[in-house]
């Protein structure tokens, strides 16, 4: 059912031309039934006079823009400059008042009209789909002069009490003139025993209830702790095998699906390139999901990890659609609510194709109270360097910082990522937090280590301290934060630090720099407003305060990212991060462009220890020659 109001908000919507023939021709070439409902029953009489066919060429004629003239203008502008177009249909209202001739109505406005497009529509289908083109006015109701068919119709926030008569009048609402004139605007209600209201009750009681209603309670999930098998093999780290983060996302997914109590409450959600992704495994044992189930043999049908699909299947793969994967997402997240029924949605995809192109629908899942996670993988701007800027994401973490019930994180070992997922499972299906949980993670292989002991409440405040490089006394020390894949690029700064240079470092793995600005930024507020009480130090704050030397950061994000929490760092804080475009061949020369790798980590760490007085400023300079930085490389800020 389209409604043809023939306007945009601000005015005709083909006014030189007719949106109704535009649609016809859309619809009928893609093989629609299409149905038209252009004028009311009060124009049925003058067609029984239309022998010749003028008044239809006199309709098929007018534009769009012409027509909506008429009914702004009243019924003697229609008399003259409709009517009054032809000898023949000018005669058809000689008889006729000029509030006679406003009153012809447009089918989407006749009930009898609409109901008739209806009966067709149910009847006389064909297997085909079908549309009802509906001719309406914009600001039906309203009346001339005070919004029906003006340009203003969209702003017009209210009606004057003239105004509100005439809409009672010619609507016939028994409202009187004092009710009006009071300025206390009454309700209208018809009689419980009416006709409208016998209807309107009887068609609740077929759509299953009284107004759609969302359930803000259900039965909470049991979530197992950290010493579950699924969560615990993380956590001892991957010894010398050499894994993505991806991957340890995937195993920790494989173990949620096979858990008796909800695991077929978990629904896995892929737009394409579930190999890539490393989830083949999950085809053989869940299957993709089809409503037809499968027609045919697989190429692949004689392997292990075979494409299967099946009526029963647990996986969505939606195609190359992030629109759909994320809508089917968005309704699994929200099933808690609509249906009783708390889903698991875990949706994967390429982080540069998350927010970016389904940022719209990200806030309606905040909207909503969405539960579950969204996983960029690939993610960072430099991890997958061969494929030009499409893939490089160095944003999506900033733009899930602006809806306020989405926790993000960008973790770069495997423990990181169960302490998270574990943490998340239990605040949206135990604790019943309403929030959604943004996870980026990478395609790139290392080893992870074995989790510290007592970090998991520090991950998931967003920041906890990796280990300590004791360097020689006297070279100073530094303070060096990093998240995701860039985490290891200063990892292995500290080490250049302590080899050349003597300088020492804290590490600090930094999962999520906006949690810990959202928490900074709460603590704030309550010092604001109970100023009598001591405030409390935000997180970010008590891990740094005491320690010795300034703070360098450095992430695969743009410098944004890390920079947002600048206010609560009680040192000298230095940011580096991937503004800009760049290619490359390789990730290290990809990280070299942007100025994330640990030789620029090292060198900025040199150059905060030089500011301070530490060291000479002649150390710095020659290690921007040592290690091959051209000072006047391009900015890839705006390269």
């Amino acid at each position: 059912m389209v409604n043809c109001n023939l306007q945009r908000l601000d005015g005709p919507v083909r006014g030189n031309s007719r949106i109704m023939d535009e649609l016809e021709g859309v619809f009928r070439g893609a093989g629609w039934n299409v149905l038209k409902v252009v004028w009311g029953r009060f124009w049925d009489p003058l067609f029984e006079q239309d022998s010749k066919g003028v008044l239809q060429k006199l309709m098929d004629e007018t534009v769009d823009g012409e027509y909506q003239n008429c009914k702004a203008n009243g019924g003697g502008y229609t008399r003259e400059h409709f009517f009054g177009k032809y000898p023949e249909t000018a005669k058809m209202v000689e008889n006729m008042s000029d509030e006679d001739i406003w009153k012809l109505n447009r089918g989407g406005h006749d009930p009898y009209k609409v109901y008739a497009a209806y009966q067709e529509a149910v009847s006389n289908a064909n297997g085909k789909p079908t549309v009802i083109l509906a001719h309406t006015v914009k600001g039906y109701g309203m009346g001339g002069g005070s919004g029906e068919a003006d340009m203003e119709a969209h702003q017009i926030k209210s009606m004057d009490t003239e105004a509100l008569k005439k809409f009672r009048d010619r609507f016939a609402i028994p409202v009187t003139d004092e009710q009006l004139d009071s300025g206390d605007m009454p309700y209208f209600k018809p009689a419980d025993d009416s006709p409208e209201m016998k209807y309107l009750h009887m068609r609740r009681e077929q759509l299953g209830g009284y107004l759609p209603a969302r359930k803000h309670d259900f039965e909470g999930i049991e979530i197992p702790g950290l010493d579950d098998k699924m969560f615990a093999s993380q956590i001892s780290g991957s010894g010398d095998r050499e894994v993505s983060t991806t991957m340890a996302f995937v195993r920790v997914l494989n173990g949620l699906v096979k858990n008796k109590a909800f695991g077929k409450q978990v629904v896995p959600i892929v737009p394409d390139e579930a190999r890539t992704f490393g989830m083949e495994g999950m085809f053989r044992q869940l299957g993709i999901y089809t409503s037809e189930g499968q027609k045919y043999e697989p190429m692949d049908s004689g392997q292990i990890m075979y494409y299967r699909e099946d009526k029963a299947g647990q996986i969505l793969e939606e195609g190359i659609t992030e629109a759909g994967a994320m809508s089917a997402w968005i309704a699994a997240a929200t099933s808690y609510s609509n249906h009783h029924m708390p889903l698991l949605p875990f949706y994967i995809y390429y982080s540069m194709f998350g927010f970016q192109r389904i940022g719209d629908l990200a806030w309606l899942a905040g909207d909503m109270q969405a539960r579950g996670f969204l996983v960029g993988g690939t993610a960072g701007r430099t991890p997958l360097n061969g494929e030009g800027l499409q893939h490089q994401d160095g944003h999506s973490h900033i733009q899930a910082s602006t809806i306020p019930n989405c926790r993000s994180y960008d973790p770069t070992y495997s423990y990181e990522l169960a302490v998270i997922i574990q943490d998340g499972l239990k605040r949206m299906y135990q604790d019943k937090e309403n929030c959604f949980y943004y996870l980026t993670v990478m395609n790139e292989n290392y080893a992870h280590p074995e989790m510290p002991e007592g970090v998991e409440g520090d991950i998931i405040k967003g920041m906890y301290l990796l280990r300590e490089v004791s360097g020689k006394k006297g070279k100073g020390h530094v303070q060096l934060l990093g998240s995701g894949t860039i985490l290891r690029e200063v990892e292995a700064a500290a080490e250049i630090l302590k080899e050349d240079y003597g300088v020492g470092s804290d590490i600090w793995s930094v999962p999520s720099f906006n949690e810990l600005r959202r928490e900074a930024l709460e603590l704030d507020r309550q010092a604001f407003l109970k100023p009598e009480q001591e405030p409390a130090k935000p997180h970010i704050t008590a891990c740094l305060e005491g320690r010795k030397g300034p703070a360098i950061a450095s992430t695969d994000y743009m410098k944004l990212f890390a920079d947002q929490v600048r206010a609560w760092v009680p040192t000298d804080y230095h940011v580096l991060g991937t503004d800009g475009f760049g290619r490359s061949d390789t990730r290290e020369k990809l990280r070299h462009f942007f100025e994330v790798d640990r030789h620029f980590v090292t060198v900025i760490a040199l150059k905060a220890l030089a500011d301070r007085g530490e060291i000479d400023r002649k150390v710095v300079a020659d290690a921007i020659k040592k290690y091959g930085i051209d000072p006047n490389k391009p900015n890839p800020l705006v390269s």
